[in-house]
């Protein structure tokens, strides 16, 4: 049986390391003679001597600076066996502290942990690497290692054609003739085509374009942005803006801390433009078929003419949304009965559609709540139903979270990038447990209590965590409150608890026996899986080797996305603002690495 890391994940308290509070430490001191340590170890050869200085039970995250892949490995033995394997293949070399000034060695001195954080700065056989150590003091005097985290960053010899890397040359009078003949392909086709012009397959797009790698967008809305300009009218993110930025063009200072929808459309549209993408809209991807004997795809387009166009990229990512924006549509007797309209949140547009009906809204997380609001604020009679407890937590608590990292006051943002990936996924859950009970619970403390004395059913995540965990292993199962949980208190959202035994004519009957009669059933359930929405385009033998895609696994890694996916050369791209822009760059090495004969293969311990 695996063991989850999951079950393993303890943090390193003074408490449990049994050591006093170290006084007068200065944090780039230790910092350089643990890295001077390290780096001594690492030259050596000899994996006991790099384990030496980790914890016993400390962790080791990758992301393809040694493995390939996305690994998180815990424990020394098995980061024995992940050095013995690749040490001697990786030849790190040039390890040393970073000089950014954002960068440097610092103190996080909170809820009983003490440790040091720094950046350093290493190379490779295929590139230049970026790291992040936290170490802790230890009761036998020298310090430890409790994560170690190694992010694959440049490959040798494919600089980024960004900053001073730059198109030097001046173009006078052929920008629009140049751009024109990119985007058609008349005469090559593109290396990568991309299904799917979202934020996720615009980010690929300008990562391939700045390694020098042609790619295609395929997008079947006739705009960009379109993919949000077509849901429901009141879609407004509850990320903040700090945390949405897009590769290589931040939002301008201007920008609201919650994107609408339809602005956030529009910056989409103006991005793809602004950084020279290769679009095709109005098109829909027919058929995507592998030719093994080739190593290619072949990959049928359908334009808004009704022409075809058959490509054959060596490489292909589907961007096609959260779970292939595949509705997760519940079916209940009767629902051929009911004499008024059944939807999904999928598909509903605004609440103006159903002046005077009435209407209930199925599920309890974030569109529920949005359409709930939307309908409310339109004066629709609107019952929520509640099958089960959702997370809640205000925004305001969210950002006490996010404070220090993504804020108006943070570090630049591919910096947070990195300190956020830093964090295995369990380790990052364990730290949320104790930052909820410190300081989330009681800031959102009277909104909790007002909520479930009105019936509405809430939990703190699992294990008490928050939301953080939901949203990689469920993309759901919580609300970030921006004012519904207010309506809902004064019974301007009505709630209805229990689980819906069957449809009639005008009504849903709930298993304990009770009615209520509705016009318009909005069903806010979620998406289902991607690999149905892959399934409409590849064949079933290739569908069947694709696992699982989101979730975390057993080591807390995102399933089946940006690497490895189980079918060679394809990728799966989604999730929000952040995840796209900071794994965008993932994709694109591993494709860029293979162009250039410097990928290897992945490692497998």
């Amino acid at each position: 049986m695996t063991v989850s890391l999951e079950d393993q994940v303890s943090l390193p308290t003074l408490k449990k390391l049994r050591v006093e509070k170290p006084e007068n430490v200065n944090p780039y001191q230790v910092a350089a003679i643990w890295l001077n340590e390290f780096s001594q170890a690492v030259a050596s050869g000899k994996s006991d001597a790099v384990t030496r200085l980790i914890l016993d039970d400390g962790f080791w995250r990758d992301m393809l600076a040694l493995t390939w892949d996305f690994r998180t490995i815990r424990g020394t033995p098995s980061i024995r066996n992940l050095l013995e394997a690749r040490l001697a293949v990786a030849k790190i070399t040039n390890v040393r502290l970073s000089d950014d000034r954002d960068k440097q060695p610092s103190i996080f001195d909170a809820d009983g942990i003490f440790w040091i954080q720094s950046f350093f700065d290493f190379e490779t056989s295929t590139g230049t690497c970026s790291g992040i150590f936290r170490i802790v003091p230890t009761a036998n005097g020298p310090w430890k290692a409790h994560t170690i985290y190694t992010n694959l960053e440049v490959l040798k010899g494919s600089p980024y054609k960004v900053g001073p890397n730059r198109s030097g040359e001046s173009n006078h009078g052929q920008w629009v003739e140049q751009r024109s003949r990119e985007i058609a392909f008349k005469d090559s086709d593109p290396k990568v085509v991309i299904i799917g012009g979202g934020q996720s397959g615009l980010d690929v797009a300008v990562r391939l374009k700045y390694q020098g790698v042609d790619s295609l967008v395929v997008e079947r809305h006739p705009h960009i942005g379109d993919n949000w300009r077509t849901r429901y009218k009141a879609l407004c993110l509850h990320d903040p803006v700090w945390y949405d930025h897009m590769p290589y063009l931040n939002f301008p200072l201007t920008w609201p801390v919650f994107t609408p929808a339809v602005k956030l459309a529009d910056w989409l549209e103006s991005y793809a433009h602004t950084m020279e993408l290769n679009v095709w809209t109005s098109t829909e991807a027919q058929k995507v078929e592998r030719d093994d004997d080739k190593d290619e795809w072949i990959v049928t387009l359908i334009k808004s003419d009704g022409s075809k166009r058959v490509m054959r990229p060596k490489y292909v990512v589907f961007a096609f949304g959260v779970a292939g924006n595949q509705p997760n549509m519940p079916q209940i007797p009767g629902m051929d009965k009911f004499e008024g309209k059944i939807t999904h949140s999928l598909f509903h547009k605004e609440a103006a559609d159903h002046l005077g009906k009435k209407v209930v809204v199925v599920g309890a997380c974030t569109a529920a709540h949005d359409i709930s609001q939307d309908f409310q604020r339109n004066g629709v009679d609107v019952t929520m139903v509640q099958r089960s407890s959702t997370c809640v937590i205000s925004v305001q608590a969210v950002a006490a979270l996010l404070e220090g990292l993504y804020s108006e006051t943070g570090p630049p943002v591919d910096i947070a990038d990195r300190i956020n990936a830093s964090f295995p996924n369990y380790v990052m859950k364990a730290m949320h447990t104790i930052a909820m009970a410190s300081r989330v619970k009681e800031m959102d403390r009277a909104t909790i209590e007002e909520l479930n004395k009105v019936g509405f059913k809430t939990n703190y995540g699992p294990d008490d965590s928050g939301f953080f965990i939901m949203a990689w292993e469920r993309a759901g199962g919580y609300y970030l409150d921006v004012g519904a949980s207010q309506l809902i208190i004064d019974g301007k959202i009505k709630i209805k608890n229990g689980s819906i035994k069957t449809f009639t004519t005008d009504s849903l009957v709930f298993e304990d026996g009770s009615t209520l009669k509705a016009d318009v059933v909005v069903f806010a359930t979620g998406l289902g899986d991607a690999r149905v929405a892959a399934a409409h385009l590849l064949e079933e033998k290739l569908v069947s080797k694709i696992g699982p895609i989101w979730g975390l696994n057993e080591e807390g890694e995102l399933n089946g996305l940006f690497r490895n996916c189980g079918v060679p050369n394809l990728y799966f791209m989604m999730g929000n603002l952040a995840i796209c822009r900071f794994n965008s760059t993932h994709i694109a090495l591993q494709i860029k690495a293979k162009e250039t004969g410097l990928y290897t293969s992945v490692y497998d311990g």
